[in-house]
């Protein structure tokens, strides 16, 4: 085959979109409804920014970066360029988003029914398993996601987004907490958490693999093809967290106390159709966490195997057993520890794939690039131990910025550097950097 068929094209949307909605794509969401109440689309439009504009962007670099993150992180330098990836690898993967599609799918499928996490280590190793059954056999990734659990996905996901716009439980709230004062900076934030552009830098090699084993190998059709896919899974991610916020501010007063989105959607497809809602729930979000956990494990096994000298199914079975033993730390545990991590590593990130579409402009891309994301890190530290209860001076400097409260304080002093930097770089002359895959 050399080129794709348009089924062939919407298969592979498909598939990049079941493999973005997994356990923060269907858990934050309606917690942020609830919570945010009558302020929810104040907190929608800066999730939206963050879960699905920064990865739909990531994924349109991946895709004419020919799916290497050697190339997004060129201008930092080889050994920095492989510690910020490995960093990245980590978080999508073993470290925090692959357990939590376990914990997600069993508090879920299986707590409504069992009232304990007793069973969580038995769920997990079957989880697993079934995950690592699929990852060993990554050339069939678009027949097993794309054709057959995409579609099961899509259809309940459907259902869930309808029940939800035309059933609510109840009437929106007035908004509580922080997203009192700060909706939108809220709703950022918990954008940041789906974890969903550092998921896009590693799904992006999964998608040129997918496309290559259909016998494409023409760098311009496979661009072509993985933009149109990123295009149509950010379409899809819109419409679902939409549906999502509305069941979230519709769930008021079906359950108190409430500590994550799993147990408001539990609380309400319980309301809306009893136990049987809870077994379709079950076996939704089942399906939704094994498809993402199945391409985190595939993208993290490939990138390893590439960098070492251990083969790939080697690392698929160690990030899959180690999975399954962080998994049972639970799902709040879980969302806790990550906040910290991630609110450091996404400024750099977010200024690297920018950036990347701007790098035939300068002359020397090092020049600019170094010094802007050398400061976004540097305020991604700040309010990373912030974050993690640090609140002493030096670390609450970044409060006095403007945009602090949107959770952007980064954003002004990394366009000041990169502003000096580029008039630096214009004085200073010497070659252009080629922007290409070979580059």
């Amino acid at each position: 085959m050399t080129t794709f068929r348009i089924r062939d094209i919407f298969i592979l949307g498909f598939m990049n979109f079941a493999l973005f909605v997994g356990a923060g794509n269907i858990i934050f969401p309606p917690f942020i409804g609830l919570q945010a109440g009558t302020s929810v689309w104040l907190a929608a439009a800066g999730f939206l920014l963050t879960g699905v504009g920064l990865p739909v962007i990531t994924s349109i670099a991946m895709a004419k970066a020919g799916g290497s993150m050697a190339i997004l992180t060129k201008p930092v330098g080889r050994l920095c360029g492989i510690l910020l990836t490995v960093i990245c690898y980590l978080c999508i993967g073993p470290l925090f988003a692959t357990p939590r599609t376990a914990t997600v799918s069993y508090e879920l499928a299986l707590l409504p029914f069992t009232g304990s996490e007793r069973w969580l280590p038995l769920w997990s190793v079957i989880y697993f398993g079934l995950v690592l059954l699929i990852s060993l056999n990554p050339g069939r990734l678009l027949d097993t996601v794309g054709k057959l659990l995409s579609p099961v996905k899509i259809v309940a996901l459907i259902i869930l987004a309808v029940t939800a716009m035309f059933l609510p439980a109840g009437q929106p709230q007035e908004p509580s907490g922080a997203y009192a004062s700060s909706a939108f900076s809220q709703g950022l934030t918990n954008g940041y958490l789906t974890m969903d552009t550092l998921a896009a830098l590693a799904f992006g090699l999964v998608i040129v693999g997918a496309i290559q084993s259909r016998g494409i190998t023409s760098a311009r059709l496979i661009t072509r093809y993985a933009v149109i896919s990123g295009l149509i899974a950010g379409t899809g991610l819109a419409l679902v967290y939409l549906s999502l916020f509305r069941l979230g501010t519709g769930s008021t007063g079906l359950i108190e106390n409430a500590t994550n989105g799993a147990q408001v959607l539990s609380a309400y497809v319980h309301f809306s159709y009893g136990t049987g809602g809870n077994i379709f729930l079950g076996v939704l979000i089942t399906i939704a966490c094994l498809v993402t956990a199945i391409g985190l494990n595939c993208a993290c096994a490939g990138y390893f195997s590439s960098i070492t000298r251990i083969s790939y199914r080697a690392y698929a079975w160690f990030f899959a057993a180690f999975s399954t033993l962080v998994s049972n730390l639970g799902l709040t545990q879980l969302i806790n520890i990550s906040v910290p991590a991630l609110t450091a590593v996404y400024p750099v990130f977010v200024v690297l794939i920018l950036t990347y579409f701007l790098r035939g402009v300068f002359r020397s891309a090092p020049r600019v690039v170094v010094p802007a994301a050398f400061v976004a890190f540097l305020f991604g530290v700040a309010d990373a131990l912030e974050a993690a209860g640090m609140t002493q001076w030096p670390f609450t400097l970044t409060r006095q910025l403007p945009l602090h409260n949107q959770g952007l304080a980064w954003l002004l002093p990394v366009l000041a550097v990169m502003f000096v930097a580029a008039a630096i770089d214009r004085l200073i002359g010497a070659a252009r950097p080629v922007l290409s895959r070979e580059s």
